[in-house]
């Protein structure tokens, strides 16, 4: 009984000894287990991640060789050419210069500083499916040359200029001319600045003094009504065209009809002279814009590309030669050499019934019921919208002190700064006593040659003379 009382303790004593065994075996896999997992995973990639700024700089690595892994290499003529543009750029000694590269070198955000940090070659193992990247240095290098190298930035952003408007004195009403018995569709100044004429609606062209507004002399031809018109600064020619498909030289030294040039399918609405050459250009419904010579009545060029009435058509000596709006609400840019299309506007939403050239810039406007829209020469370069009260835009003029006016369907008139698109005044016609309400349009304006008397015509038959007001003092406090 003794012996097995003190058997008993023995085998718990081993039982405890055994299970104290397995528990420091079990602590030894474990610490083994753990060491293991530390080794496997305190590589750069786990660090990386842990590293809240690591992993950005991997991450940003990674990005710039996806991106750019195409744009790596330029052509040898580009990389010499922007090395020899960097070493012009640090002979110069231009204060400017130093300001702007001192500012820039200042203002480098933590995203520049990481991407500065990233080492000249960055490879990771290939085994771990990553793909051996080089250096951020040479990447720029690479792809911007070395003037950008080491910058901090991959891309310069250009910073946002504000265009002050400048001043311009508001338009009044000086003239009511009346004379024509349908609507004034059509007015051109004379080259001289003595007088100007006008086609309406009931079929006529009168030419009117400029100084006393006075009716000089009237023409009849047309038997539809007048819807274009233009004086010759080269000769002594006044051309006409209208709904009657008809386009027409008058010789003002005769005061008759000499030519006819004769091709359009239907109404003629505007047409333009080329100032140097012997060219006339036409547009109408038919949807295409015919280019005449002048002296032999034949058809150059039929200028074909717009699906609607070109109810607009311009020349300027420049390429490109020939602008056209039309009521497919596009502009075209049409190379008169060739008779083809330089390059198509496809911005307006709405028919372009207007088009204006400006006389110094090297630009011109356009005008729909959307928007009045300015452009620059010669790819077509959009430039900025004009405010003004949302109608059907008829008709468009610019000065040489930029102004730019334009009139609406609904007797609306608009005046715009052409630098900053600033709208200085806004107005509506004087409608004729006697008139209707809906007889408020304005169909076709011009600047004399001076720029200081606006001339329109409207839907009331008469013709309007705006000059601006003398007695108009500048705000300084907002315009430059």
């Amino acid at each position: 009984m003794v012996a097995a009382k003190r058997s008993a303790p023995k085998e718990e004593t081993d039982v405890v000894m055994e299970t104290s065994k397995i528990n420091d075996q079990l602590d030894d896999m474990l610490s083994n287990s753990a060491k293991k997992t530390r080794i496997m995973f305190s590589t750069a990639y786990s660090q990386a991640a842990m590293d809240e700024q690591e992993s950005q700089r991997v991450k940003l690595t990674s990005k710039i060789h996806d991106e750019y892994q195409d744009l790596r290499t330029l052509p040898e003529a580009l990389i010499k050419q922007q090395k020899e543009a960097a070493k012009a750029r640090m002979k110069a000694k231009s204060t400017t210069v130093e300001e702007v590269t001192n500012d820039d070198d200042n203002e480098k955000t933590a995203v520049s500083q990481l991407i500065d940090s990233i080492p000249e070659k960055s490879t990771l193992d290939k085994n771990e499916g990553v793909v051996a990247l080089r250096g951020k240095d040479q990447f720029t290098s690479d792809i911007f040359g070395d003037t950008l190298a080491g910058s901090g930035s991959l891309v310069r952003r250009a910073r946002a200029k504000t265009i002050r408007p400048v001043w311009h004195a508001p338009w009044k009403l000086m003239r009511v001319i009346s004379g024509h018995l349908g609507w004034v569709r059509a007015v051109t100044v004379e080259p001289g600045n003595k007088w100007f004429a006008t086609g309406a609606g009931d079929r006529t062209i009168k030419i009117w003094d400029m100084a006393s507004g006075t009716l000089k002399l009237s023409l009849t031809g047309h038997i539809a009504t007048v819807r274009g018109l233009e004086v010759s600064s080269r000769h002594p020619y006044l051309f006409s065209c209208g709904e009657d498909k008809m386009v027409k030289c008058w010789d003002l030294e005769q005061n008759k009809v000499i030519r006819h040039y004769h091709g359009h399918l239907s109404g003629v609405y505007s047409l333009s002279l080329h100032p140097t050459l012997d060219v006339l250009v036409t547009s109408g419904r038919d949807a295409t814009a015919r280019v005449w010579d002048m002296r032999t009545k034949q058809a150059i060029h039929v200028l074909t590309g717009h699906t609607s009435t070109v109810s607009a058509v311009k020349c300027q000596e420049a390429d490109p030669q020939v602008i056209t709006g039309s009521m497919d609400n596009t502009i075209r840019l049409w190379d008169l050499a060739a008779g083809k299309t330089m390059g198509v506007l496809t911005h307006h939403k709405k028919s372009v019934r207007a088009l204006a050239l400006h006389p110094t810039e090297f630009g011109f406007v356009s005008g729909s019921a959307d928007a009045v829209k300015g452009w620059k020469c010669p790819e077509g370069t959009f430039m900025q919208n004009f405010d003004r009260k949302k109608a059907i835009i008829n008709t468009l003029a610019v000065n040489q002190d930029g102004v730019i006016f334009s009139g609406a369907d609904d007797g609306s008139l608009s005046f715009n700064d052409w630098r900053s698109g600033h709208n200085f005044q806004s107005m509506d016609t004087t409608v004729q006593p006697g008139s209707l309400d809906a007889e408020a349009g304005v169909f076709c304006s011009t600047f004399d040659k001076t720029g200081s008397r606006l001339i329109t015509g409207e839907a009331d038959k008469t013709i309007k003379i705006y000059k601006e007001d003398e007695n108009a003092v500048k705000d300084s406090d907002f315009y430059q």
